[in-house]
């Protein structure tokens, strides 16, 4: 009898984490559900692999709910799905944009997020 391998499922390494704005560079559809160019925080990292985020109050679906217990209401209920963390960016309130988020070690060994300004190409640290 053949035995099952397990397979091991890696983790997405993200800068971005829960609360962060982004926004949103790419999917959506121009039509029916606009997502580029929106900008909103994160509400929750998902997926197997954390590689998916869901955003507050952007790509919002309905959701059809029958009745399960007496005195229960069925209906419709707006719900947020998620969307593929390459897909956004972390925004910068201050310049207006998005930027890419890299870490860096300081003189005294600590780990921190930043990013590079655009403009002086100097490291601006996230977290105080």
């Amino acid at each position: 009898m053949a035995t099952k391998k397990t397979v091991k499922k890696e983790r997405v390494a993200t800068a971005l984490k829960k609360g962060d704005t982004v926004m949103v560079i790419a999917g959506g559809n121009k039509n029916k559900r606009p997502l580029k160019g929106q900008v909103s925080k994160i509400k929750a990292i998902v997926g197997d692999k954390g590689d998916r985020v869901i955003l507050e109050g952007l790509n919002l679906f309905v959701r059809h709910t029958k009745a399960t217990a007496p005195g229960q209401e069925g209906g419709k209920i707006q719900v947020e799905k998620s969307v593929h963390i390459s897909n956004v960016m972390y925004y910068v309130e201050k310049l207006k944009k998005p930027v890419r988020l890299v870490k860096s070690v300081l003189a005294d060994g600590k780990k921190v997020r930043g990013y590079k300004d655009p403009s002086s190409k100097k490291f601006v640290q996230l977290d105080a």
